[in-house]
């Protein structure tokens, strides 16, 4: 690997590990103020939210200011969301503006990638990348807890400023005050990320233009006949993932009588597998193979309504090792071939673009659901069979519609499972 990926690694790690720690502190800030169990779960919809909204400018920004600039000025939004949910700004408006930094970070960090690494190298350094953002999500949701817990509170605020009333008097904003450091510190190997050869690609500068270039963009991905089923399988795993997240916390608490602070410590067993499993594809997986993964996602979604029958913290902590393992082997290949169809088809900014446009849709058509779903008084348990049952049929489906294509359109997918074999790829977008 090239010297600045490295240096890509650890911006991505410290910026990973403050958003995974600052959902935690959020919820438990929530749950403090009295506010009512549906805003928790808002805390995931909220935060996609600008991923949404503003897909048809970040990925354009992403490919037209060299990438490492904008990932500074990315975290610099975080920072921001953090100092405004510290000081007044009610958690759910706040965590929405870290959503917008994260909106606009991920292209930058995706796309640099694919202008860094030639296509041989993609599936290696996506399991590197996801590895280590899995790691960050485990360390992250653990710092979380613990900062939220007495031991480590108390020493927060025990900390005074002379002359100085900082206003932070409880277990989360103390916790909160602390990760705005996390995103310096971010901030400053992001001003170290090299900058690449690829030439910077002007985007228009209407608002329409803009708008009209995304759904080229987007409608280029989807009909593309390997793009469509990668682009469609991520979208479903980091759809269901991302409310899992808080699902798990829920799930804790109702399973297991677990507080935030334990509970946390169960969304970062399932990092664990994933973590896990993406170093395990990164080694094994070619990208030409990467489809052959699919049915692992109809696996995933039938072990995820096995949660239910849980109630012994021993048994969990393996199973949710393994359902973790099992969804970090299926995303990377997809999510690396995804990469490599949309450098090639559109550059790699709106890519990436299209991809979290996609991604976080379901994540915020998911959440809007589940939270609508608690403020009518559904369990964390129906949640989980419903979950269960969308991943696994929806990834049937995709399979049988991968396996149509092989047969309609076996010319064009052998075409671009040759181009994914070599390193010196035409671009034809």
């Amino acid at each position: 690997m090239k010297r600045g990926f490295y240096t890509i690694m650890s911006a991505q790690f410290f910026s990973s590990l403050a958003d995974n720690a600052l959902f935690v502190a959020a919820v438990e800030l929530l749950r403090s103020s009295g506010a009512a169990e549906w805003q928790r779960a808002a805390l995931v919809p909220m935060f996609a939210l600008f991923y949404v909204v503003l897909a048809p400018f970040v990925g354009a920004f992403a490919d037209a200011v060299p990438k490492g600039k904008v990932m500074f000025f990315s975290n610099s939004i975080k920072v921001v969301g953090c100092l405004m949910m510290l000081f007044g700004a009610h958690p759910l408006a706040a965590y929405a503006i870290v959503g917008l930094g994260a909106a606009a970070y991920s292209p930058a960090k995706y796309g640099i990638l694919t202008e860094l690494l030639p296509p041989s190298q993609l599936v290696k350094a996506n399991g590197w990348i996801e590895g280590l953002t899995i790691t960050s999500i485990i360390l992250g949701v653990l710092l979380g807890g613990q900062l939220i817990g007495d031991r480590v509170s108390h020493l927060l605020l025990a900390i005074d400023m002379p002359m100085v009333e900082t206003g932070i008097d409880t277990p989360p904003e103390a916790a909160i005050a602390s990760l705005v450091g996390l995103y310096v510190l971010a901030a400053l190997f992001n001003l170290r990320i090299p900058r690449t050869s690829a030439p910077l690609q002007p985007f228009a500068h209407s608002f329409l233009g803009l708008v009209r270039d995304f759904s080229a963009c987007n409608s280029k991905l989807w009909q593309d006949k390997l793009g469509q089923i990668s682009l469609a399988t991520t979208t479903l795993f980091w759809g269901v993932s991302g409310n899992l997240r808080y699902i798990v916390l829920a799930w804790a608490a109702a399973a297991l009588g677990y507080g935030t602070t334990q509970a946390s410590s169960l969304v970062g067993v399932v990092a664990i597998g994933t973590a896990v499993g993406a170093v395990v594809a990164s080694a094994y997986c070619r990208l030409d193979r990467a489809t052959s993964v699919i049915p692992l996602g109809i696996a995933m979604g039938l072990l995820v309504i096995f949660m239910n029958l849980i109630t012994n913290v021993w048994v969990a902590a393996p199973f949710l090792i393994l359902l973790g393992g099992i969804g970090g082997y299926m995303v990377v290949p997809m999510n690396a071939l995804l990469q490599h169809r949309g450098h090639n088809l559109m550059g790699a900014g709106r890519s990436i673009a299209v991809q979290n446009f996609n991604e976080q849709a379901c994540i915020l058509g998911l959440g809007a659901f589940y939270t609508a779903m608690t403020r009518f008084g559904m369990s964390a348990f129906g949640a989980i069979t419903i979950f269960g049952v969308a991943v696994a049929g929806t990834m049937w489906w995709v399979r049988r519609w991968h396996q149509r294509n092989l047969v309609e359109h076996k010319a064009e997918v052998e075409h671009l499972l040759d181009l994914a074999r070599t390193d010196h790829l035409p671009q034809d977008r």
